[in-house]
């Protein structure tokens, strides 16, 4: 009879060769779903036997994940800022880059908390629901124009007992804001920014499972990165911040832009791993 350890073990291998990226990891993290455990729980109990109804569920889960289907879609959620976020291919699965990038933000706004954002290409809702859980006094506007993808916005408010704190609108960009809508303390975006060429060499759980409309850009992955910044200074507050996700070789570009539109203080960020990630711009406050 397998236990828990042996079953590990084999699980690992067996997602080595299909070429999962962490396959320890999506090993673990499969069985203790499957059942029903937290996974550290999973080292308390890894002499555990396993009896034949509790390993048919498990095999049927890493067979999905040995054809690199998406570790999140099998297990239906991921847990980002302290949420609890369904993931599935209604959105973008959320990436750890964009907690990074959460965790910047709240860093440098500590000190003076915004009390209006606005979260363009919402998604899963993640940045949404994040911000709206760090500054719970914020009014915090999401849109997105993908109605699948607002949908799961909403469900994820709702799971997170945060409806009351975000609004959901459906549109492009600005454009999906009510009209005479205030201006805004912060605007965030994770837009699509891989151009055509990158999507096409991402890996198989990205390129079959994620929504290419949420991944892909024109213009070398600029487009949408650069709609944003032409038209954010007019709905930002004299000294907002505007906070955009990019690609490695978008800065100098967008430096370039924000500086041509009036924006101040236009600079690149780099994330954890040192790979340039995330831009900076602000209204100036005069």
């Amino acid at each position: 009879m397998l236990t828990i350890l042996d079953l590990v073990g084999r699980t690992t291998v067996f997602f080595e060769k299909c070429g999962v990226p962490q396959p320890r990891l999506d090993a673990e993290w499969i069985i203790a779903h499957s059942l029903n455990l937290a996974r550290m729980d999973l080292y308390l109990q890894f002499e555990r036997p396993l009896e034949e109804d509790q390993l048919a569920p498990i095999r049927k889960l890493v067979k999905r994940r040995g054809a690199r289907e998406p570790l999140q879609h099998l297990i239906g959620f991921v847990d980002f800022f302290g949420l609890r976020i369904t993931c599935d291919k209604r959105a973008l699965i959320p990436r750890p880059e964009t907690e990074e990038f959460i965790e910047i933000l709240n860093e440098k706004l500590s000190a003076e908390k915004p009390l209006r954002i606005l979260d363009l290409g919402t998604g899963s809702g993640v940045v949404a629901l994040a911000f709206a859980n760090i500054f719970p006094s914020a009014q915090v506007v999401a849109t997105d124009i993908s109605s699948d993808a607002l949908q799961l916005a909403k469900e994820n408010a709702g799971t997170n007992k945060l409806s009351d704190k975000v609004s959901f609108h459906l549109g492009n960009w600005f454009e999906a804001l009510p009209q005479n809508e205030a201006a805004f303390d912060l605007i965030v975006s994770n837009p699509p920014y891989l151009s055509p060429q990158e999507w096409e060499c991402t890996q198989k759980e990205v390129r079959n499972h994620d929504p290419k409309l949420a991944l892909v850009s024109e213009n070398e992955g600029c487009d949408h990165l650069l709609d944003i910044l032409t038209a954010a200074k007019q709905h930002l507050c004299p000294g907002g911040l505007l906070a955009m996700e990019t690609g490695e070789l978008h800065h100098e570009l967008l430096i370039e832009r924000a500086e041509e539109m009036g924006l101040s203080d236009a600079r690149g960020m780099k994330d954890f791993s040192k790979k340039p990630r995330f831009f900076l711009a602000e209204r100036p406050s005069r």
